[in-house]
């Protein structure tokens, strides 16, 4: 028995690897859905749209987003983990739904890891420090002087609690010992309008370059390991002596737990080579966002060290969703 179970195991999973090899050839054989968790117009949808344009030519499938917005993203991820696990839904996610959630909701939808299966990081976007063009701070340093000699009467805006413009706020009072004033508002474009008009004192956002580039606001520093593109100009707070201020906004594909891994590795290299796209580059860069790309195992790490980084962040915070 012992000796005729061998070639009949081996039989077996050549035939599963058969299978799979066949998925991947064949792969795909309808439109391509990708969910984006958020409203249109925001950062995750416009990438979303760019890549997926371009996703389709290679694939030879038409590539359709869908919009499923709601509590912080976790409505969309959510039902997309409800999706056939084979290659053609994908999750347009983001460092909120994927890492920064997780230690932010108590009764999560979803678990950030079993559940996916990490296809690519395809950009990342820098919040950048903004104040009002007509602000008295024209460096980080004079902002952390006032801070320091105000304590909690110098405010900054952000999109609500448990934001990414909160986190970055919170990342870099943490660094800086400074001592500002939240205002939680309902998503940073009411935030951002704020800042403009005077009624808070500054802001960490991944929307501003229009509006520094328009002049109607400063920025003083970029949250970031490297400088944006779109911002050469724009030090970051490593470079001006803030070590540990980094705090970026980032975007990834994931398909449902147990997609084949064949078809997983194909949309990761069609992916990389979207992304190597001269058009595609050109967008992301003017849009404030940092080109990524790389290896599906590259982008698994990456997420579960975020998860963790964020949870760290969020405890010693002391952020809660009320």
């Amino acid at each position: 028995m012992i000796k005729q179970f061998k070639p009949l195991a081996l039989a077996a999973a050549l035939a599963l690897g058969a299978h799979g090899l066949a998925q991947a050839q064949n792969f795909p054989t309808k439109p391509i859905k990708i969910v984006v968790p958020w409203a249109p117009g925001g950062a995750t949808d416009v990438i979303a749209r760019v890549l997926g344009q371009k996703l389709g030519e290679r694939l030879g499938q038409p590539v359709i987003v869908e919009n499923k917005a709601g509590a912080g993203g976790n409505i969309g991820t959510a039902a997309f983990i409800r999706e056939a696990a084979d290659g053609h839904t994908l999750l347009m996610g983001t460092s909120s739904t994927n890492a920064i959630n997780p230690s932010l909701y108590k009764d999560l939808p979803f678990d950030p890891v079993k559940d996916f299966t990490p296809i690519m990081l395809v950009a990342t976007v820098p919040n950048v420090l903004v104040v009002p063009a007509h602000s008295r701070f024209n460096s980080v340093d004079e902002l952390v002087k006032a801070a320091k000699a105000e304590p909690g009467k110098i405010s900054y805006g952000s999109g609500g609690n448990g934001s990414s413009q909160h986190i970055a706020a919170a990342i870099f009072t943490k660094v800086t010992g400074s001592n500002l004033m939240h205002v939680p508002y309902k998503g940073s474009g009411p935030a951002a309008a704020d800042l403009m008009a005077g009624h808070i004192a500054l802001m960490f956002d991944t929307g501003s370059v229009g509006h520094i580039k328009g002049q109607k606001l400063k920025a003083l520093a970029v949250a970031s390991s490297q400088r944006v593109p779109a911002l050469p100009d724009v030090k970051t707070f490593e470079e001006l002596g803030y070590k540990g201020v980094q705090a970026a906004a980032w975007y990834g594909f994931y398909a449902p737990a147990k997609t084949p891994a064949n078809v997983a590795d194909r949309l990761n290299k069609e992916l990389n080579a979207v992304l190597q796209d001269a058009e595609v580059k050109k967008r992301l860069n003017d849009y404030g966002a940092i080109v990524n790309g790389g290896a599906r195992e590259e982008f698994a790490r990456f997420t579960g060290a975020e998860i963790e980084r964020y949870r760290k962040i969020i405890q010693d915070a002391k952020i809660a969703i009320e």
